[in-house]
């Protein structure tokens, strides 16, 4: 059975391509998802207009996949993780948390676009593929440092602590 692709589909087309599927395929799955429809002789008179509306859609893709892979090339994330006497890490980093933490940075990706071969299990910086659009490819430096190693988080809680029990002190003395 022909149908018009309204979305490109991994394996199968890109949008706007006449393709032959399986019947079941394009009533059960594609049609219903409005990811295709029939491709009827009304619509294949307006095949051309799906076609352009298509080729400008992706030249905007591609545009903002540029864009967003400069900003990942201009990017490091800083992971912490636990790490024993030999600086062996007790866990890893994975494609789960990278794109969580590219998350709070305001860039939502899907997970399967992080192309690791295995997750990074070593202290130091790293280098990590992600597949934005077909052929746009980029690279990603993620360095992953000892817990507790940053002393930012740690002086905070040592100043704000140290004047609020030299103050009861004094007052507890003068009360007497």
């Amino acid at each position: 059975m022909k149908v018009i692709l309204l979305n490109p589909i991994e394996k199968l087309g890109n949008k706007g391509d006449v393709v032959n599927v399986k019947r079941g395929y394009a009533r059960n799955y594609l049609i219903p998802r409005k990811l295709a429809i029939y491709a009827t002789p009304k619509n294949l008179k307006n095949w051309n207009s799906i076609q352009t509306k298509a080729a400008e859609e992706e030249e905007k893709m591609i545009d903002a996949m540029k864009k967003l892979d400069e900003q990942l090339r201009n990017m490091t994330l800083h992971f912490e993780r636990k790490t024993d006497e030999q600086n062996n890490l007790y866990g890893s980093v994975s494609e789960m948390d990278i794109c969580n933490e590219l998350a709070k940075h305001g860039i939502n990706i899907k997970c399967a676009m992080v192309k690791m071969d295995r997750h990074i299990k070593s202290l130091g910086e790293s280098l990590v593929k992600i597949h934005l659009y077909k052929d746009i490819f980029s690279e990603l430096k993620v360095v992953v440092d000892k817990e507790g190693s940053g002393q930012k988080n740690i002086e905070p809680k040592i100043d704000n602590s140290a004047p609020e029990t030299s103050d009861e002190a004094e007052s507890e003395i003068t009360t007497d």
